[in-house]
């Protein structure tokens, strides 16, 4: 058993980057970023310590292990998750309750999915933890003289700082205040105005959902409404016999219902709605058209596909 910081971290970014190869809304991500930031918070007190890490057993056998004294062979055991968020607490200024709350839900999530028959993260909603999750990862990854990019790389970094920002942002009783308005608006129509709007918003929401929009429920009227937003994070690629098929995470920016007419943008005023989960962009592709292959036969395309790409070519004037 390894409790050097080095290997700490280096086991870290590999937790975090498989988390990221998988879809967003897949509650595999979740445990893989759970397992990810219970390293981190490890590898931050083995930056203060190793011996930190050490169950202090009776005869300090642990403790002798982690200073590399004792035997060789003698079996290691470390202070419980629960333990080394506490003691980040202690250690780290910047780790506050709030930091300390988000980190121990994970670690629980985590050790239900891994020791009993529940799916812990398929009703532990996304928009719930992300935002705490990327503080958790931020406030660690500091406390180590590290940054977000060198834990999570350029281009999640920039989205975690973002999406930390958004949920820092005082919004909550502005955006129920708006939410509440709207219900009452709603509520006061005829049942049959209500019908319509709702079946219209249901159609519409139909037509939205293969333009890059996701159907959620109106916090306000609870008819079928659409967010969109920004993709981030790498392409997850699938191939298959007769398409291919490109995913890639979105995070929420804007809401629209047309039943009530409520709108709300950013991700902050979404995490206030309770309507800001991440999803997925679907794009299905032929071979043909993601390699872009061209009929050797069409000579119209070979002569066209030529000039796009500064090939010469040769005409049979």
């Amino acid at each position: 058993m390894s409790w050097d910081r080095d290997s700490l971290w280096t086991k870290s970014k590999l937790y975090f980057e498989r988390s990221f190869e998988v879809d967003r809304t897949d509650d595999v991500f979740g445990l893989w970023c759970a397992m990810g930031l219970e390293l981190l918070s490890r590898s931050t007190i083995a930056n203060f310590s190793p011996v930190l890490l050490a169950d202090p057993d009776k005869e300090q056998r642990h403790l002798l292990s982690a200073l590399g004294l004792g035997s060789s062979t003698a079996q290691r055991k470390s202070i419980p998750t629960n333990q080394v968020l506490r003691l980040c607490k202690d250690l780290i200024p910047q780790f506050t309750a709030d930091e300390l709350s988000v980190a121990l839900a994970l670690a629980g999530r985590r050790n239900e999915e891994l020791h009993s028959g529940t799916a812990a993260f398929i009703e532990y909603k996304h928009q719930t933890w992300i935002g705490g999750f990327y503080k958790c990862c931020k406030v660690l990854a500091e406390a180590q003289g590290e940054s977000l990019t060198s834990l999570l790389g350029e281009e999640e970094a920039q989205t975690a700082d973002r999406i930390i920002e958004q949920v820092n942002t005082e919004v909550t009783s502005k955006v129920k205040g708006k939410i509440a308005a709207f219900s009452k608006v709603f509520g006061e129509k005829d049942p049959e105005e209500q019908d319509s709007l709702k079946l219209t918003s249901e159609a519409k929401g139909e037509a939205l959902s293969h333009q890059q929009h996701h159907r959620v429920e109106c916090p306000a009227c609870k008819c079928v409404a659409t967010v969109q937003g920004d993709t981030y994070g790498r392409e997850q690629i699938e191939n298959k016999e007769d398409e291919i098929i490109v995913r890639q995470s979105v995070i929420p920016t804007k809401f629209l219902c047309e039943a009530c007419g409520l709108k709300l943008n950013g991700y902050g005023e979404l995490i206030a709605a309770s309507i800001a989960d991440h999803f997925t962009h679907r794009v299905h592709h032929t071979p043909e058209d993601y390699y872009e292959l061209v009929d050797p036969n069409d000579r119209e395309a070979m002569d066209s596909y030529a000039e796009d790409h500064g090939y010469y070519h040769f005409s049979n004037d």
